[in-house]
């Protein structure tokens, strides 16, 4: 083909993917509201995101399964499926709390394929105290392990098992459903709601974009709101708004008696 046909090209599917992503459902929280009429009608959003308090109740229901430090991973840090699951134990280091996402772990043919990540999509993740803490008890548990989240002597896990398994966990947990891969969408709306910054957030899900991070995995949860609307709220009341009119007085004729006069009027504004 010649460059101006591979030009074109490029320039159709430029426009086909962007329409696709303007077409994209927006993520909403799981609020109250939303939870009673799910339960009553049966309702959901196409993409829906766990309030923190519904996300550390579904980290507590499972906290005995054996998946649960995956889960743990996925919901703190905002890790896709095969990158939890390619996870390795040369990608993590304890001793400065930080782990490194290089790989992920596909499936083809019912085989898992690992695939190296792109140059944009590599990162280095900072770890809590808690994670850091679950996943030396892990390293212990399998000192000769290589696959960080293993099972059966060390094989790593199917990306299908895991999502199947988490629908399973999250209908026993009485939970609103979502997906596998919201745990990613929520983990950045929670990072904002945390206090961190949007560049913050696009660091630890690897995007080369902020735009793409506020386009796709952000979405105000309601403590955000409020906080918003309160803080507006108090700007004005520092202006002075509230707390009084400022008072001007000024002069302004009238007549009595066929003769003018002046008096002072109040003003307030």
């Amino acid at each position: 083909m010649s460059p101006t046909t591979v030009q074109r090209i490029r320039e159709v599917l430029r426009a086909a993917l962007n329409g696709a992503i303007r077409r994209r459902p927006r993520a909403v929280v799981w609020t109250e509201a939303r939870v009673e009429l799910w339960h009553r009608t049966g309702e959901r959003p196409a993409v829906a995101l766990w309030t923190a308090e519904q996300t550390a109740t579904f980290l507590d229901q499972v906290r005995d399964h054996q998946l649960y430090p995956l889960y743990h991973v996925a919901a703190l840090l905002g890790l896709r499926r095969g990158e939890a699951v390619g996870l390795r134990w040369c990608d993590v280091d304890l001793a400065n709390r930080t782990l490194s996402v290089v790989r992920q772990l596909v499936e083809r043919d019912g085989r898992g394929v690992c695939l190296p990540k792109t140059d944009a999509s590599c990162r280095t993740v900072a770890l809590d105290r808690g994670t850091t803490a679950l996943l030396r008890r892990l390293a212990r548990e399998d000192p000769a392990g290589d696959w960080v989240f293993s099972h059966d002597g060390g094989r790593s896990w199917s990306p299908s098992y895991v999502s199947r398994v988490f629908r399973a966990l999250v209908a026993e947990a009485g939970l609103p459903p979502i997906r596998f891969h919201d745990l990613r969408h929520g983990a950045a709306t929670l990072s904002l709601a945390a206090g961190n910054e949007l560049r913050v957030v696009q660091a630890l899900l690897g995007h080369s974009s902020i735009v793409l991070t506020a386009d796709t995995d952000t979405s105000v949860l309601p403590c955000l709101a409020q906080r918003a609307a309160d803080a507006t709220a108090a700007l004005v009341r520092r202006a002075g708004y509230q707390r009084g009119a400022k008072i001007h007085k000024v002069v302004v004729p009238r007549q009595r008696s066929g003769s003018p006069r002046a008096r002072l009027v109040t003003v307030r504004h």
